[in-house]
């Protein structure tokens, strides 16, 4: 009969329970998670609702959704999951959105994360807490490995590869909802157009006799070239100024010269003059 696994003393700091837990069987030493209840005053559109949402303090980053869920996995044991929220620092629940991309991602941490666990019953919450009693959890098992070193390298190059089929679908749908969403701006502008509000008041809006129009192509390039004649035209300038500075320059150089040989020529002149009566 195998030997129980001894129960490691962490002290927590107040409000919080140390829950240790370690990668695989071959750790020795094992990692502290940090969890409480999440207490917040529930809001429209929380995603963390109170009572039923664990927050979870020094996650390692190999707990991540690319590992396969390991939270979800960990704390499943006490009750069902309902979702994993992982970030890099604590933040107020925010509504999800209604269409989440895996194509256009902000990239992978690195580094320690919370998360927010939250369970379908608030059962669920104190249980995980009550896992401080028992002894290491592991988090890489067996039937449900954790990928890591080359086997993790691989996983994350052949989520990087896209499908450019899948990725048409999507783009080809954002950009429907997004037309259908100016086509719905537009036509409650122009429904909106000349009326006035509560307090009298009448929006001005770009269209009338001469609405703004998009660039095109065309446009584009004339604004350039008249850009270019501009900056040619500024350069052409600074040139002449340049040269008119360097000409009023010798032109003073010339006239101080001259001044000087009819200093010496009149001081030549008086050093000769005689007294000729006849």
């Amino acid at each position: 009969m195998a030997a129980a696994e001894p129960r490691v003393a962490v002290t927590a700091p107040p409000g919080y329970t140390a829950l240790a837990v370690k990668f695989g069987v071959r750790q020795r030493s094992p990692h502290c998670l940090l969890v409480k209840e999440h207490r917040v005053r529930e809001g429209p559109g929380d995603t963390h609702p109170p009572q039923r949402t664990l927050f979870v303090l020094n996650v390692p980053p190999y707990c991540s959704a690319v590992s396969g869920d390991a939270l979800s996995r960990l704390f499943a044991r006490c009750g069902a999951v309902q979702s994993v929220d992982l970030r890099d620092k604590p933040g107020p629940g925010e509504k999800a959105e209604k269409r989440t991309s895996k194509f256009f991602t902000n990239g992978t941490a690195t580094g320690f994360r919370v998360a927010y666990v939250v369970f379908r019953k608030p059962a669920g919450v104190q249980a995980a807490k009550a896992l401080s009693q028992e002894g290491p959890l592991l988090i890489s098992t067996e039937s449900h490995p954790v990928k890591t070193g080359i086997s993790k390298w691989i996983a994350r190059y052949a989520d990087s590869v896209v499908d450019r089929e899948e990725l048409k679908a999507e783009v080809d749908a954002y950009m429907q909802d997004y037309d259908k969403k100016i086509e719905e701006e537009e036509a409650k502008a122009a429904k909106e157009e000349g009326v006035p509000d509560e307090e009298g008041w009448v929006k001005v809006t770009r269209k009338g006799r001469k609405p703004g129009l998009p660039r095109t192509e065309a446009a584009n390039l004339r604004v350039l070239e008249r850009e270019k004649r501009k900056k040619a035209r500024k350069e052409l300038l600074n040139f002449y100024a340049w040269q008119h500075r360097e000409t009023k320059r010798e032109h003073i150089a010339q006239l101080r010269k001259k001044f000087e040989e009819d200093k010496q020529r009149i001081a030549l002149m008086r050093a000769q003059r005689k007294f000729r009566p006849y």
